[in-house]
């Protein structure tokens, strides 16, 4: 069923869709808990096939709109995320939003190289999975997401405490590879080195039969710029030319 008291809500406030994309963009910008909404992800919020954002989504619209989440049409109700409502929800299938000016990033933000070693029990052996992924810091908190050219699509929500990076983790597999499209998702915890140029540590998630999985997940900068042009030399599988 359409949400139409949020769709009210925005038409009152004079925003259109990718408006209010934005202002969601930079309440959390603000708030030091950045978030990568779209105007796609409105669509899905005001559609109803998106029942209740994740809470930074939530916080921030109601902030930007004046209204409590109930006036909003999203019911209180927990907050928890489904494997099915993951992907959507991570906002991983669109390319995370660079607020200006990107100068007021934290020093860990950059193109990094993801590396993480998975087990799968089917094909008995360990693949290594990888991916190039932007990272924007703002305060403590790191914002990961795998560049528009990634095959399978990977992010991570973290907080940083000294050395010590602990979060969630969201990956969809390749549409058309071995898992089919499947989202997983998890927990994280990895250690920054002295250098800032890189973390390690390990991840855990439910399998595809509710057994607990963990492996090595570890991140590598290559590039400290995130401008356009360098997302663009980046936005690629690595190993590609």
């Amino acid at each position: 069923m359409p949400n139409a008291a949020l769709r009210e809500a925005r038409l009152r406030a004079h925003l259109s869709q990718d408006d209010l994309a934005r202002r969601i963009r930079e309440a959390g910008f603000r708030s030091g808990d950045p978030n990568g909404c779209t105007r796609e992800m409105v669509q899905r919020w005001e559609s109803g096939r998106t029942k209740c954002p994740q809470p930074r989504y939530l916080l921030a619209l109601e902030k930007v709109l004046g209204l409590p989440a109930a006036s909003l049409g999203f019911a209180d109700e927990a907050l928890g995320v489904d494997r099915g409502r993951a992907l959507a929800d991570a906002g991983l299938d669109t390319v995370l939003p660079l607020p200006d000016p990107a100068g007021r990033y934290g020093p860990l933000t950059g193109i990094w190289l993801s590396s993480y070693d998975y087990e799968s029990s089917s094909r008995g052996r360990v693949y290594t999975s990888r991916h190039h992924v932007i990272l924007l810091q703002t305060g403590a908190r790191l914002a990961v997401r795998s560049v528009p050219a990634s095959v399978s699509k990977v992010g991570m929500d973290l907080s940083v405490n000294g050395q010590v990076a602990t979060g969630t983790w969201t990956e969809q597999t390749q549409q058309d590879g071995y898992y089919s499209g499947a989202v997983y998702h998890g927990a994280i915890q990895m250690i920054l080195d002295p250098t800032g140029h890189r973390m390690s540590g390990q991840w855990a998630g439910f399998g595809r039969d509710f057994e607990i999985n963990t492996g090595p997940w570890s991140l590598a900068l290559v590039d400290a710029d995130v401008s356009e042009d360098a997302i663009r030399r980046w936005d690629r599988e690595p190993g590609e030319a």
